[in-house]
């Protein structure tokens, strides 16, 4: 696993010389520039986790590389700024250019190390929080005591302790980008890098710039490759991959280099790939879209993720879960589910997996009323009247959601007033609706409304 890697700028050796020192014996790897032309080669050769930056340099004083660093509106390092004839107006321009620090000379080694260590945190906390965005949820471990997820559970751990390449297969929704980040996290990479990208929500003509990076004179771009050097690149719906891109990838691998797009020096990395695909990825070499080598390169270490079907056991704990996570992620009042609905879940088909019950449960909190969730409330959510062989779809999902929307509030009210014999006050309270809001609604909808002297005087 590399190190953190830190390039010190000065034209002083001896100061140059002495922060490499401490900075080596504190277990980081680290190159040094005097001037900013050659700080940009070393820039160039691999991408530094920070970046020591002198003001007075003989070329190219510090605050205008820190501009031209900065040039598209964000720094991709942090930047500690040192100097001996600072001022408030240059510490200010620096921060102002998203310098992490200021340092004056002379230097304390014990404020140099603890500001490098902060600085390091801090950049590591914001890809975190970046990576959190993009995540629905951040999962401590797969969820599932059956003896299926145990077991996929203990593959995990063991695929963790090597550094090999893995390919992660199983149905849409199964989870395996969830069993990708376990991997991770398990893993002596986990306190580096991260990173997750859809092939299919790269374009075919920006996918070389987005993996690889680009150069464009002084001005860098580090791909996804870069960005996770050190940790884990995972890769999903790899089979969707340009072929040229395939080829590119390839040969990275084979030679742990690439060469940005407009570059002419090889990036060496050290990065550990997952790739993930929902369907074979050997029918896909078969038809010729995806290639053989690749295909080898990747599937060094496979792991199949079993349908949510092959381990109903599992679906009461996922249920749980999910309730848990979404009353304290989006504040949704707790619901639970009584017995019977349980069991009809337990028996569901599950075609979207895990990902289908996520959405269930979430759906079920926003539109549902109060109390526990009820087998009736189950199958209307499920889009069927009932459980026998003939039950129909109550909301055709090719509608406009907001036709849709209407259509499922409109057989759920009427489910609502048959179960209550029409009483619209039970209505409201089993539903959680304020009645003149529910008489409004039923009106909206086309509802035939009829009230009752006991119920809704």
């Amino acid at each position: 696993m590399s190190k953190q890697y830190i390039l010190v700028v000065d034209d002083e050796p001896d100061i140059r010389e002495l922060i490499r020192d401490i900075l080596v014996d504190e277990g980081f790897e680290v190159s040094v520039a005097d001037c900013a032309n050659q700080a940009n080669e070393v820039r160039r050769g691999r991408r530094p986790d920070l970046v020591l930056l002198d003001i007075w340099m003989p070329d190219l004083d510090g605050i205008s590389l820190l501009k031209q660093w900065n040039d598209d509106g964000e720094l991709s390092f942090p930047v500690i700024m040192i100097s001996g004839h600072g001022n408030i107006e240059t510490a200010v321009e620096a921060t102002r250019l998203g310098a992490y620090d200021f340092l004056e000379k002379p230097l304390s080694m014990a404020k140099l190390l603890l500001t490098v260590q902060r600085a390091l945190d801090s950049a590591k906390l914001q890809r975190e929080n970046v990576n959190l965005r993009r995540q629905s949820e951040l999962v401590i471990e797969p969820t599932g005591r059956s003896e299926i997820m145990r077991a996929l559970r203990e593959q995990a751990k063991r695929i963790a302790q090597t550094d090999a390449r893995v390919l992660i297969t199983g149905e849409p929704g199964t989870g395996k980008e969830i069993f990708a980040r376990y991997i991770h996290q398990h893993s002596s990479r986990s306190d580096n890098p991260f990173i997750d990208v859809g092939v299919t929500s790269i374009a075919n003509e920006n996918a070389a710039v987005e993996l690889f990076g680009r150069e464009e004179g002084e001005q860098i771009y580090y791909g996804l490759l870069e960005q996770a050097n050190g940790g884990t690149l995972l890769l999903t719906e790899i089979a969707e991959m340009d072929f040229s891109i395939q080829a590119k990838l390839i040969g990275a691998i084979e030679s742990q280099s690439f060469l940005r797009v407009g570059g002419s020096e090889s990036v060496r990395f050290d990065v550990r790939i997952i790739a993930a695909n929902h369907g074979d990825l050997g029918e896909a070499v078969a038809s010729q879209r995806f290639r053989e080598d690749l295909y080898y390169q990747l599937n060094v270490l496979p792991l199949h993720i079993s349908p949510l079907r092959e381990h109903p056991e599992d679906v009461p704990e996922l249920l749980d879960y999910y309730v848990e996570h979404f009353v304290a992620a989006e504040g949704l009042s707790y619901r639970g589910f009584t017995t019977a609905a349980q069991n009809r879940l337990r028996n569901y088909g599950w075609s979207g997996n895990v990902r289908e019950l996520k959405n269930l449960v979430q759906r079920l909190l926003i539109l549902g009323g109060k109390g526990d969730i009820e087998l009736q409330e189950i199958d209307m959510a499920l889009g069927v009247v009932s459980a026998a062989a003939d039950a129909k779809p109550l909301v055709d999902f090719d509608l406009p959601l907001r036709e849709a929307r209407e259509r499922f509030e409109k057989a759920y009210l009427e489910h609502q007033l048959e179960l209550t014999e029409g009483n619209v006050g039970k209505v409201a309270q089993r539903t959680g609706m304020e009645r003149t809001h529910l008489y409004r609604k039923m009106r909206a909808l086309g509802i035939n409304i009829k009230r009752d002297s006991a119920g809704d005087s």
